[in-house]
């Protein structure tokens, strides 16, 4: 019992989070040394910034048939737009369901199908809020294009927010991934974007929470 409530409540974090962590504990020694009071605020800061960086462990449904999403979150926008012109993909509009994540949220990346990366392009960009439509445009993003056995193309975009000054991409082109692995980091508060193939409907709604590795976005026709 003792060791599953530990899991329940302590994640493991991810290596990103380390030198962030250290430095957030640093400063709430100094603090300490200043104000009491203050340094309570430094242990709560320390805290989160641990919660933050958290990296738990996801069991992600089995199908060749299923999108899965790749941010925890809530679905801000579901409209049909066109992919970023740097990925190479058709100028066609394809249904793109963005997934906004606060910073509470886990911010871990995780492929939404399997699939070799055939293709990824960073754009520097703006900051604006990442639950804005605009976000897509004029935010910075890193741009994965992902060909699935069946030689479709599923698009995911990282785009940082208002807040986030880092996008962090683990996996390289030319790379295979499975659905659920992770793929990439964002820190903190940002948005994922899926651009589904031509005639696949998400099965999900506006205000909807997801879970990284675990929900899924669609099945493929």
């Amino acid at each position: 019992m003792g060791l599953s409530m530990t899991s329940t409540f302590i994640k493991p974090m991810h290596p990103e989070g380390r030198k962030f962590v250290a430095i957030f504990a640093a400063i709430t020694v100094v603090l300490f040394l200043v104000a009491e009071i203050l340094g309570w605020i430094g242990v709560g800061a320390t805290v989160w910034c641990y919660y933050f960086f958290r990296d738990p462990e996801r069991v992600t449904p089995k199908g060749d048939n299923l999108v899965i999403s790749p941010a925890d979150g809530i679905i801000s926008l579901i409209e049909p737009a066109v992919p970023p012109a740097e990925l190479g993909m058709a100028d066609t509009p394809l249904t793109r369901v963005s997934v906004f994540m606060n910073v509470f949220n886990c911010h871990v990346n995780r492929s939404p199908v399997a699939g070799e990366v055939t293709a990824i392009a960073y754009r520097p960009g703006k900051f604006f809020n990442a639950s804005l439509d605009k976000a897509s445009e004029d935010n910075e993003r890193n741009s994965l294009r992902i060909q699935m056995a069946d030689g479709r193309d599923i698009a995911v975009v990282q785009i940082a927010g208002l807040v986030a000054r880092r996008i962090v991409c683990f996996t390289k082109q030319g790379a295979h991934i499975q659905a659920g692995q992770r793929f990439g980091l964002i820190r903190f508060g940002s948005r994922l974007d899926v651009y589904l193939p031509q005639g696949v409907e998400p099965r999900v709604s506006i205000g909807q929470t997801m879970v990284a590795g675990e929900t899924v976005l669609a099945e493929l026709s």
